[in-house]
């Protein structure tokens, strides 16, 4: 097999590993968050459940003390009596300001509402006839009955429990108590995730989404459309079923759904007092995106771990090589005595010839051992450059300005300025803490995470980036201009990264104009004009600019203009990861005049009072 056909077979090989570790991280992250969605679910039905049940429960005894007043008996054998329909109406009024349902009344066998505690209120089902109504109708058949739905009269939802009067013996009426419970459903609003409560129809009738309320999961069959036509539970609903599909889930045993296009994991459970059901619905996206980022952890990790694997296997192969060459020179030296013993007429010429090949050896090895070495050493920095380079390289301006505070503090205290060397420990302790944040967020970019954006006031980020280069301007003469408009601009970002993106951008500017006559380093912030909702950050120095041959190529890594050994070429690419992080983008240009502009777009923290304002 030939060279090429062997290398074509390698990079296939691994490119088929990292493959196969990215799908086997997205695989166990999926798993993993499916699982956690299911726990968190399953804690919220026992929690909404066990409260519901407790709601419905907690009215059942209020019929019995209805049972207790001869005054509701007498009511229902004289309908017509205005004496005893005030003392009843006044008796449920004033059971039901203990008890808080949301209304109790009392009807005759024909289903025609005789008192209620709301009798003096507008909506009140006095005098209604509600004998179509199913709780009615089962009260009278079975002794009690069950049903939700929306008031005839108050066009309120509500959940209706229904006893015949009295319960043992001939039924002479109905007690009904309509519980309210959009307390309830309020306080699911308030959880994480969907909450609905499917009724026997599969129709929502609660939901902690109100666009979802009183619509069925699926087309309802005519038979059903023809009772909720005649019971009319949900009022004047229209009924549209939602978008609701049913899905394969590769990850689990839980169901997952499509309601409008977005996928959610299921959690569903029965209530013991009915044939309602409680689901709750969690989106799968969150859990998706995880997924991705563990997918694309696991495959960089593979290839770091492939990439060590080849740095070994060429430093294996050298050394075998290098042991070759020593052993080929042995053979040579020993089949070389051999014929010096023999041939004593040809030494001279043997030797000449000999010193000869022998001093070729010499270099041929030296050069061999300068290109190992050579390799060797790269493969050892670019591990290294990989771990620590963006460390090293955003955590030298802070430490900079620590040992300038700590120097101004020592002259400070000797000349008992006590509250200015205060002010300087605070300023220490302050860009103590910013190097714990610079640490965090550095790591977190490392594993590919996500920073939290926040409103950032872009007057105190430059300003805070103009102390920790302050002293490189006075060391270099350099004038620094900053213009902000308005003051109280500020941006969706993460104030330390962004502090350090312009960090790094002033720091380039002063390497730049080291050699200029005029030196002059210019920061504005401003809303953008072209684009509607964004804020622009220029950076314009006075300085040669940037050669052609490096501008298209600028935020690549290890890309740069300085000396050797002056920079790695990675603060371009870290600060431009950075602002696309932050969902803005970082660009750069020559000026006509002369030198060079960096520009960052970054996201306002509210578009809409920056555009009132103006």
């Amino acid at each position: 097999m030939s060279k090429p056909i062997k290398l074509d077979m390698r990079w296939i090989a691994a490119i088929a590993i990292i493959t196969a570790a990215a799908l086997a991280g997205y695989a166990v992250a999926m798993r993993n968050g499916h699982e956690r969605l299911r726990n968190a679910a399953e804690h919220r039905l026992d929690m909404v459940g066990v409260g519901l049940e407790n709601d419905l429960a907690r009215y059942e005894y209020l019929p019995s003390l209805l049972e207790m007043m001869p005054g509701v008996f007498a009511l229902l054998a004289d309908t017509g009596n205005p004496v005893l329909r005030d003392e009843v109406n006044r008796y449920l009024q004033g059971i039901n300001a203990t008890a808080g349902a949301s209304n109790l009344y009392v009807l005759n066998r024909t289903g025609i509402a005789l008192a209620a505690s709301d009798w003096n209120v507008p909506g009140t089902p006095v005098g209604t006839d509600l004998s179509f109504r199913p709780y009615v109708k089962e009260a009278l058949a079975h002794g009690r009955g069950r049903f939700y739905g929306v008031g005839i009269t108050s066009k309120r939802a509500g959940y209706f429990l229904s006893y015949a009067l009295p319960r043992q013996g001939p039924q002479r009426g109905v007690a009904t108590v309509k519980v309210n419970l959009e307390e309830a459903e309020a306080a699911w609003k308030k959880l994480p995730g969907t909450v609905l409560l499917v009724d026997e129809r599969g129709v929502v009738i609660l939901s902690s989404r109100e666009e979802w309320k009183f619509r069925p999961l699926s087309a309802l069959a005519a038979p059903v459309l023809a009772d909720i036509a005649s019971t009319r539970p949900y009022g004047a609903a229209t009924l549209r079923p939602l978008d609701w599909r049913v899905m394969k889930n590769p990850f689990g045993n839980q169901t997952l759904v499509s309601v409008d296009g977005i996928g959610y994991l299921t959690s569903e459970r029965a209530l013991r007092q009915s044939n309602w059901h409680l689901l709750v619905l969690d989106e799968v996206a969150p859990v998706r995106t995880d997924a991705r980022y563990s997918a694309i952890t696991a495959a960089l990790g593979t290839s770091v771990l492939l990439l060590l694997a080849m740095v070994l296997w060429q430093r294996q192969r050298a050394i075998h090589h290098q042991l070759a060459s020593r052993t080929a020179l042995q053979a040579a030296h020993d089949s070389l005595e051999a014929k010096v013993a023999t041939r004593t007429t040809e030494l001279r010429s043997t030797v000449e010839l000999l010193g000869d090949e022998v001093e070729a050896r010499k270099v041929i090895e030296a050069d061999l051992r300068a290109t190992q070495n050579d390799l060797l050493h790269a493969g050892k920095m670019a591990a290294l450059g990989q771990m620590s380079a963006g460390v090293v390289h955003e955590l030298n301006q802070p430490l900079g300005a620590l040992r300038t505070l700590s120097d101004n503090a020592c002259v400070l205290l000797e000349q008992d300025r006590l509250g200015d060397v205060r002010n300087n420990l605070q300023r220490i302790a302050h860009l103590v803490d910013r190097l714990g944040r610079l640490t965090h967020q550095l790591k977190a970019f490392a594993y590919k995470t996500s920073p939290v954006r926040v409103p950032a006031a872009l007057q105190q980020v430059i300003a805070n980036a103009q102390f920790l280069v302050s002293q490189r301007l006075r060391d270099n003469g350099i004038e620094l201009v900053v213009q902000v408009q308005p003051a109280d601009l500020a941006a969706l970002a993460d104030e330390a990264r962004l502090e350090q993106v312009l960090v790094n951008l002033l720091g380039n500017a002063i390497d730049a104009m080291a050699s200029s006559p005029m030196r002059c380093l210019q920061v504005e912030a401003k809303v953008a004009d072209l684009m509607p909702g964004h804020c622009l950050i220029r950076v314009s120095d006075t300085g040669p600019g940037i050669r052609a041959d490096i501008l298209a190529h600028l935020f690549e890594p290890f890309i740069t203009s300085k000396p050797v050994g002056t920079g790695l070429g990675l603060g371009l690419m870290l600060s431009a990861h950075i602002v696309q992080e932050f969902g803005g983008s970082l660009r750069a240009f020559n000026l006509e005049r002369a030198g060079a502009c960096f520009e960052i777009d970054l996201p306002l923290n509210n578009p809409q009072e920056i555009k009132s304002n103006e």
